[in-house]
């Protein structure tokens, strides 16, 4: 039956829907690729002997051609759902797969995971504002309950000035209350460090 082992290929995807990854099914892909080549194949041969005047040969082209577009759609979504996931993944695990979901992978699905990262990089430093040096956006996945953090200071550092022009001592044990926002990069850094 035409199009088995596309739909095969589809639950395979859909048995492993617990957010992981299975094997890249390369052998199932070709498969697939020669019963679309054949097909097409066998659609041309009748559409040259329709020209050349025999009748009736229609049907069969429309089946074959039909057979063609599911095919070539479950390789879609087939393709579609894998990037998808490894993009999930990326905000998950971060730039760096597990070795056991990287095993899994192929050498184009790597490869579109390194271009991602890049482009997610790229990204994350052009925005920030020009003197902030970019926002990791994998950080806080989840917005913040408040805008204000508790803080200690893990070195002493110096004056610091908030956007509102008040200027703190950071010296080394000491405790403040800021903006969220005003010291990520010294949370970044390792002169601050989040109290929970």
């Amino acid at each position: 039956m035409y199009g088995e082992k596309a739909v095969e290929l589809i639950r395979q995807l859909h048995r492993s829907s617990d957010g992981s990854l299975p094997p890249f099914n390369e052998d199932g892909i070709r498969q697939v690729l020669e019963e679309m080549r054949v097909l097409f194949e066998q659609n041309q041969a009748d559409v040259n002997k329709t020209v050349d005047g025999a009748p009736g040969l229609f049907p069969g082209v429309q089946l074959r051609h039909a057979a063609l577009e599911r095919n070539k759609r479950c390789l879609l979504a087939y393709m579609c759902n894998r990037m998808e996931r490894l993009r999930t993944m990326r905000w998950e695990f971060g730039s760096v797969l597990p070795p056991d979901i990287k095993y899994n992978l192929s050498e184009q699905e790597i490869q579109w995971f390194s271009r991602y990262n890049k482009s997610l990089a790229t990204y994350m430093r052009s925005i920030g504002g020009p003197s902030g040096g970019g926002l990791d956006l994998t950080q806080d996945l989840k917005p913040p309950k408040s805008l204000y953090i508790e803080v200690r200071c893990l070195m002493d550092h110096g004056e610091f000035e908030t956007e509102d022009g008040t200027i703190l001592l950071l010296k080394k044990d000491s405790q403040h209350f800021l903006q969220r926002s005003q010291c990520e990069h010294l949370i970044r850094q390792g002169v601050l460090e989040h109290i929970l």
